[in-house]
């Protein structure tokens, strides 16, 4: 494999079923990685093959740590630091060489975990709480107790790889000194994170159940299941019941869900290697193979969609989406999934690692189909939705022709939601076009905030004008309150797609007091254009009159606008005083003096035009982020905003166009001007008709009952013709 990359960790087993009736339970390991997997695995990394290449270059990087002496500082350091990157590289050492002595039989490996655990176990047990303590439960280790589960996690794979080779007296040691006052910590002394439905509860009880297995604790496994009065109420299987729909989406968005994913999947095998009776993975109509492919299908062009609380640059090669997608391999044989894994590039030293490898190495992998599709939000599934709408969807191999409209109608989802129902994001030539702004935050990355989330993330990120949603009198929904915004979800009325066209329609009524919001977009194909367009339709509705902002973040360049500018040359202000407006700069304006708004950028070789029928008094505003930004910690992001200075009923209606190239090399240009003549928009009978004309093509209308009623034949008029459908929308040509 081109670019290999190389992960010799928590392992799976090839098959639940296979290994069950032979499995010894006193045998070691006897975690995600089996003493049954060994023999194949040790065959393999003395075959030419991607696995023997992921083994030899394990080895040549464990070889070289070999010549360096342990190290184990005394924590000091918050995420970030050197103590916090040096235990980090020590867990990882301690897995990477337990698992190099079961394939090598080498002493010398199993010598340097046992060294290490060792120096931790004289360590740890005398530990105060570390002294930079997070805002979240702070750890010993670490500067909070998630790490240290994610320490645990490793290190106890790494003691079960060696637990036959240590004597008597070391095991002693590294039990009673490190991993038995480890599990209590996160355990019975933690019990606001061990209890909680939330991904650092995942992480506890992973860690505690894993531990406990290996120890043969079995109270702690079922604690770690149960919750620490095995009552229910809290463990594993709770969070498996909360945490994730019926569809797989977890409720603080995809960020979140690949990070949660590790522990899920982790401690799922091992239960099902131990006690193989639970039927664990198929456990709520197999949720966790569900939330593996979820987590695949909420991506574009390996990259993440970033709602929420999200770094950018978290994709599908991400290391625990590696982990997830190789364990799902291994329970399905699902083809599909090596065409991701294949994306990924990266080669576990795992039973199902070398599963993997081989149906690689055999050609066997086949392409992954990225659907369009309705994400249901919450544990039932009726807490709002993820809709996903993709065009060309078959073409992710070739992302220039594939599309994607992330349509965020969710729950808050919980404290690292964001305040931006009915947000929106768009997809196209491999770029994210229409912008989310994700997390204000520099992981690990100590000079900015020691790694922690920046105070922007709070007074900008999260901020209503940060996403691409209605903004009412400048205030975020729910006024910028979590506990508040958690008991509210819109509502989606409207999901359907085909080859023609995606449409989805979602309402809110809560996010503001007395101001109805409903949001329809679609993502349509047009007749004789290889692009699809857009169609947004925010309708808006209130007794009172209020000021109404509609955001819409883009990155390229501007190139063009209908409207005459006002552009501020020599000094700027920022936008407002709180609610995220106080980063904004206010760049330039422009009152609207056609019926037709339209503003161009230009995104890599692309133009892209959006269409907004003007309504009266509606102005025009450009912004760009960075005011009140002392320690410059936000990006340099560029906005255009619609706004009307006082309203009640309003229907914001927009199109928009992807057209044209720009090819600097050859010193071309073609179609950079928008095609869009005219764009009108109605309701006729409880039908909502846009209309649009594109130059070169026939008139168009595309008419929902955004309601969802449309059982029954639907029948309405628009410029004195009669229309008729049944089933969700219309899509046709003006009579």
């Amino acid at each position: 494999m081109r670019g290999l990359l190389i992960l010799a960790s928590l392992a799976v087993v090839p098959s639940t079923f296979a290994f069950a009736e032979s499995f010894n339970q006193g045998a070691h390991p006897r975690l995600v990685v089996n003493a049954s997997d060994i023999p194949a695995m040790q065959k393999a990394v003395k075959q030419d093959g991607s696995f023997q290449q992921a083994y030899q270059a394990l080895k040549i990087q464990v070889d070289a740590q070999l010549e360096r002496a342990v190290n184990i500082p005394v924590p000091k350091d918050a995420g970030g630091g050197f103590t916090h990157e040096q235990h980090k590289r020590n867990y990882r050492a301690m897995h990477d060489a337990g698992i190099l002595f079961q394939l090598s039989g080498q002493d010398k490996y199993a010598e340097r975990a046992i060294e290490l655990m060792l120096g931790y176990a004289e360590m740890y047990k005398d530990l105060p709480l570390h002294p930079k303590q997070k805002e979240q439960a702070p750890g010993r280790l670490f500067w909070q107790s998630l790490n240290e589960a994610v320490f645990l996690v490793y290190s106890i794979q790494g003691y079960d790889f060696v637990h036959d080779f240590a004597t008597k007296e070391q095991r002693e040691t590294i039990e009673q000194g490190l991993f038995r006052p480890m599990a209590s910590f996160l355990s019975s002394e933690s019990p606001q994170t061990f209890d909680k439905i939330h991904n650092h509860g995942t992480w506890a009880t992973a860690a505690v159940g894993m531990t406990g297995l290996v120890l043969d604790e079995s109270e702690w496994v079922e604690q770690a299941l149960y919750g620490l009065d095995k009552s229910g109420t809290g463990g594993f299987m709770r969070q498996l019941d909360e945490l994730f729909s019926p569809q797989g989406y977890y409720t603080e968005g995809p960020y979140y869900q690949r990070y949660a994913l590790m522990p899920f999947v982790f401690f799922a095998k091992a239960v099902e290697v131990n006690q193989p009776e639970r039927k664990i993975f198929e456990y709520r109509d197999n949720i966790l193979l569900k939330a593996i492919d979820t987590t695949i299908q909420l991506s574009y062009n390996r990259l993440f969609f970033p709602i929420n609380d999200a770094i950018k640059d978290k994709g599908i090669d991400t290391v625990e989406l590696v982990y997830g997608v190789t364990i799902a391999y291994g329970l399905t044989n699902n083809p599909q999934l090596l065409d991701v894994a294949e994306q990924q590039q990266q080669v576990l030293l795992t039973g199902d690692g070398l599963k993997v490898a081989q149906a690689i190495d055999a050609g066997e992998a086949q392409p992954y189909h990225f659907a369009s599709k309705e994400f249901g939000d919450g544990q039932d599934g009726k807490q709002g939705a993820l809709v996903v709408m993709r065009a060309n969807q078959d073409s992710q191999t070739n992302p220039e022709k594939h599309q994607a409209l992330v349509f965020k109608a969710t729950s808050q989802g919980m404290g690292h939601g964001h305040f931006d129902k009915l947000n929106w994001i768009f997809y196209d030539n491999g770029h994210e076009v229409v912008s989310d702004y994700g997390a204000a935050r520099f992981l690990n990355v100590e000079a900015k905030y020691g790694g922690h989330y920046l105070r922007e993330n709070n007074t900008y990120a999260k901020q209503t004008i940060a996403h691409n949603t209605l903004v009412v009198d400048q205030r975020s929904h729910f006024k910028g309150n979590t506990k508040r915004g958690n008991k509210y979800a819109p509502t989606v009325t409207l999901f359907a797609s085909d080859d023609d066209v995606s449409l989805s329609s979602a309402f809110i009524d809560t996010a503001y007091k007395g101001v109805e919001m409903r949001r329809t977009q679609a993502l349509v194909k047009v007749a004789n254009r290889e692009l699809p367009i857009v169609i947004d339709v925010f309708n808006v509705n209130s007794d009172k009159y209020h000021q109404y902002d509609l955001p819409l973040h883009f990155n390229g360049h501007l190139m063009d606008t209908s409207a005459t500018l006002k552009t501020n040359n020599t000094s700027l202000a920022p936008l407002g005083k709180k609610d995220g407006y106080q980063h904004l700069w206010l760049t330039s304006e422009a009152s609207l003096e056609q019926p037709l708004s339209k503003v161009t950028w230009l995104n890599d070789d692309r133009f892209y035009t959006m269409t907004t029928k003007a309504t009266e008094d509606m102005t025009l505003l450009f912004t760009r982020t960075g005011a009140n930004d002392p320690d410059f910690n936000l990006r340099e992001d560029k906005a255009f905003i619609y706004r009307l200075e006082k309203a009640k009923n309003v229907d914001f209606v927009s199109l928009l166009e992807l057209h044209g190239e720009y090819n600097p090399s050859k010193e071309y240009t073609l179609d950079a001007h928008s095609q869009l003549e005219s764009l009108d928009y109605s309701v006729e009978d409880d039908v909502h008709v846009v209309r649009f004309k594109l130059a070169g093509s026939d008139a168009m209308l595309l008419a929902f009952v955004p309601e969802g009623k449309s059982d029954q034949q639907v029948k309405f008029s628009f410029n004195g013709q009669s229309y008729k459908f049944k089933g969700q929308y219309l899509l046709t040509t003006e009579q």
